[in-house]
Parts: structure tokens; sequence; C-alpha cells
């Protein structure tokens, strides 16, 4: 087992993080999948994202749930059995999901410097506020994790990274933001608070709507 850690928001908000360390082999035990699921992994032609995919399902059963707990709409974004809510996220090495009664999204990324060059496609109103010269490579992440986790909240695939979704100056904290979505488009304006934190070159971000 490769749990790595469990982050209490509080008692109706958790974060599961993994390490994936076992072979492809090891991670489909004792995990029963559903025959839509069953054949979503079949296609998948990378290791690595099956064993992200199989990974989270380990999670799954930390958080107390099963593969035939989850399903998903028709944006892709995934619902439990319950009624809680949930968001998924697995990037090379690592997994993770948050589980809450409240709307969250999650989102995990390692730390490369390629970001840098893709920046001018998702930063935008940030711009007023980022120094080039000071962890820039580490809050570009961070937007990038916070309008990630965003998105999948906001279920909408009409939302633009750089137009709608705004994370406020966040540089003189450690560890948390706040955000706003805002598409005139769509007639859609909502208030978010972000959570961040760093490890083994990965950073971790997830996100919950303001009540």
């Amino acid at each position: 087992m490769a749990l790595y850690k469990i982050i209490s928001y509080n008692t109706d908000t958790q974060i599961f993080v993994w390490k994936i360390t076992e072979t492809e082999r090891e991670l489909r035990e004792s995990i029963v999948l559903q025959e839509k699921h069953q054949i979503r992994l079949n296609g998948m032609l990378s290791e690595q994202h099956r064993k992200g995919f199989l990974s989270v399902r380990k999670l799954l059963q930390q958080a107390g749930y099963e593969d035939k707990d989850l399903t998903y709409d028709e944006n892709g974004k995934p619902h439990l059995s319950d009624g809680k809510n949930i968001s998924i996220t697995h990037s090379y090495e690592f997994s993770a999901i948050i589980v809450s009664t409240r709307n969250v999204g999650i989102d995990l990324e390692m730390k490369r410097e390629k970001i840098v060059r893709i920046a001018n496609k998702f930063i935008g109103s940030e711009c007023d506020y980022l120094d080039k010269n000071n962890q820039y490579i580490e809050q570009l992440g961070v937007i990038w994790g916070a309008k990630e986790a965003l998105y999948k909240m906001c279920n909408s695939r009409s939302l633009s990274f750089k137009q709608d979704i705004h994370i406020h100056d966040f540089t003189q904290n450690k560890d948390k933001g706040t955000a706003l979505v805002d598409c005139k488009g769509l007639d859609f304006s909502k208030k978010f608070t972000f959570h961040f934190e760093n490890f083994e070159n990965y950073t971790l971000v997830y996100a919950l709507e303001d009540e």
C-alpha cells in the first residue's frame, strides 16, 4: 500500500494522496471495475495512465468507496453514489482525490520549466502581481493548478482559463488564496478559496466554492 497522506480540511472534506510505487499488477489487486471502466482501462495505451487510473481506485477504497460508487456525467465530471462531491487528479508518480459535501476541485502537477513556455495561454489578470525573477515557476504552478481545479468544479467546457478564471494575488501567503470565476457570456460569477502545498517536486492545489 502506498497511501502517501490524508489531509483533513474539516470533518466534511478530506484529501487522499497516493504515491504510485506498485506494479500495474499489484494495483489491480482487490479492485473490481464496472464494465465501462474496465473497457476504458483496456483502451489506455500508456502504462503510466493505467497505473494512475488504478491508483485512484485505491484511493476510493481509502475513502470508503468502490469503483461501482463512481460515475461520470456528460462533461466527464465524477460523482459519488451517496451524493458527496469528488474530484480526481493524477500526475506521473502521484494521484489524489478530494471528497466533500461541498463543491470541490483538485489538481496535482509535477514542477517543470515547460510551464513558463505556455504561461501566456493561461495567465491573464495574474500578470499584475507575478514577478518573473522571484519563484516564478512555483507561482505559475499554483495558478495553473488552481485554474484546473476551478474548471473541474464549474463543469463548463466554455470557460477560458485566461479570460474567465482569475486567481487573486496569493504571493504573500504560504498555502492559500482566493479566486473568481467570472464568465459574462454565461452570466456566471462565483468566488472560491483554494489551498496549495508542495512535496517531492509536485504542487497540489485543492479548491472549495465559497459558501
